[in-house]
């Protein structure tokens, strides 16, 4: 991270941004070749040469789900510090992502960094629409515990505004906002948890609270309010209606990269950091799409140190706006994701990772 350190998250243009990025993400390669034996099968499956590397658009990437199916791990069994899980739905695999402490520490100083930008760096109190039982578990961090662990350094205190059974607690949210509702203050939650449990709730007991001195910070979720019908407009409209909520910060990420985020500008556009980028690609050939074209998402992140999650091909389906030309005055690429590619899509994407994997089981 020392090269990046002092440059301001969102300061570089195109081609500054490659000159630093493209020989860390190389390295990075390596590195992880040599010291993965089923990304450096991987590698080998796909034909990677450094040599034939000139642009951050040529280097290698693997589906995100391989972190589902192998171990993918770069340091000994004695460093790990931390396993984190992505989240899924009962009967699902989880991605299982090793962390030594350097990789744990590094996130979370991005994240601040990243999140510094649009909020502000003063530590603020945080109100978490979850429940403390998230917290109670050690050792293997799922999504939601990994990300509030991340967010509590940048809180002045934490509430927690639901019961372990996922209730509202209305008297905490009450008591919160008694003594903090008047200063700048952070809500946080996973989106479709905010609706259901906080906004949805509220509605059922016919109370409307005053939240306006807060911000809003969501992730992830979409999907299932997108099944449920709810748009983002609804979603801001509700919470302003119920909770006098004006002010939003949503992101896009996975726990496959935690800390590199891609937080979203007043102007509804998705940012990559100089720490991160995307890159949009045609299902039929790979090949990067052009601005405005529809694709499947690749994103690449120089923090994964511990595990080869540098370089990773999403299930998510996504355009690219613009490049260092959004109204909001940051620099790099800014763009839009779409929702799930289609499971034909996915397996195409999947073959080499197929003939990889079969590699590493024999």
């Amino acid at each position: 991270m020392n090269r990046f350190h002092h440059i301001p998250p969102y300061s570089l243009d195109r081609g500054e941004k490659e000159r630093l990025l493209l020989p860390f993400l190389v390295d990075l390669t390596n590195f992880h070749s040599e010291h993965c034996a089923a990304y450096g099968n991987f590698l080998k499956a796909i034909g990677y040469d450094s040599g034939n590397i000139s642009s951050v658009a040529d280097l290698p990437f693997m589906p995100v789900r391989a972190f589902k199916e192998l171990e993918l791990k770069s340091i000994a069994d004695e460093q790990v510090f931390k396993l984190m899980t992505s989240s899924g739905t009962t009967g699902q695999k989880t991605s299982r992502i090793y962390l030594d402490k350097t990789n744990a520490v590094l996130q979370q100083k991005v994240l601040l960094r990243l999140l510094g930008d649009f909020i502000g760096v003063s530590r603020k109190p945080m109100l978490v629409i979850d429940a403390p039982r998230i917290m109670g578990k050690s050792g293997e961090f799922g999504t939601r515990r990994a990300t509030m662990v991340g967010l509590s350094y940048i809180a002045r205190g934490v509430t927690f505004a639901l019961h372990d059974d996922l209730s509202l607690d209305l008297a905490a949210v009450k008591e919160f906002l008694l003594q903090h509702g008047r200063e700048d203050f952070i809500i946080f939650g996973f989106t479709y948890m905010v609706w259901q449990y906080l906004f949805q709730a509220l509605a059922a007991k016919g109370e409307r609270l005053d939240f306006s001195k807060g911000i809003l910070l969501t992730t992830g979720g979409w999907k299932k309010l997108t099944d449920k019908a709810v748009s983002q407009k609804e979603f801001k409209e509700t919470g302003q209606r119920i909770c006098r909520i004006g002010k939003y910060l949503d992101h896009y990420g996975m726990a496959e990269q935690t800390g590199s985020i891609y937080a979203q500008c007043e102007y509804g556009h998705l940012h990559a950091s100089i720490y991160s980028d995307v890159i949009v690609r045609r299902a039929e050939d790979f090949a990067p799409c052009g601005i405005g074209e529809t694709g499947i998402i690749q994103v690449l992140s120089t923090l994964p140190h511990s595990y080869p999650g540098h370089s990773l091909l999403t299930e998510d389906k996504g355009t690219i706006i613009g490049e260092d030309d959004c109204p909001c005055g940051r620099k790099g690429k800014y763009f839009k994701v779409l929702g799930r590619i289609s499971r034909a899509e996915i397996r195409g994407c999947s073959d080499t990772f197929e003939k990889t994997a079969s590699v590493n089981n024999k």
